[in-house]
């Protein structure tokens, strides 16, 4: 069981850090991307973990980078669109 969140931890760094690679002008800075793959990879392993049960490695860290994949996408802004200013700034 340590090596499957060890491992889906480490799949949600390497997540994040492809997201970063791929996308880095419509995220966060990165010390807001890596901690929120890996504790989106944790979080996801926890869920498989706790639906499956044991001895399904392999289903575990998929959930994990399912999951790690989905929170992620949360971080991501859109592209070249800028919010006007509320009424009330005006």
């Amino acid at each position: 069981m340590i090596w499957e969140f060890l491992g889906s931890a480490l799949l949600g760094l390497a997540l994040s850090w492809v997201t970063l690679r791929s996308l880095a002008d419509r995220l966060p800075p990165a010390r807001a991307v890596y901690p929120t793959g890996a504790l989106g990879a944790l979080f996801g392993a926890c869920l498989t973990h706790a639906a499956l049960g044991t001895g399904q490695v392999a289903a575990t860290l998929i959930g994990a980078v399912t999951v790690g994949a989905v929170t992620l996408s949360l971080l991501i802004r859109p592209r070249g669109r800028r919010l006007a200013p509320p009424a009330a700034a005006r």
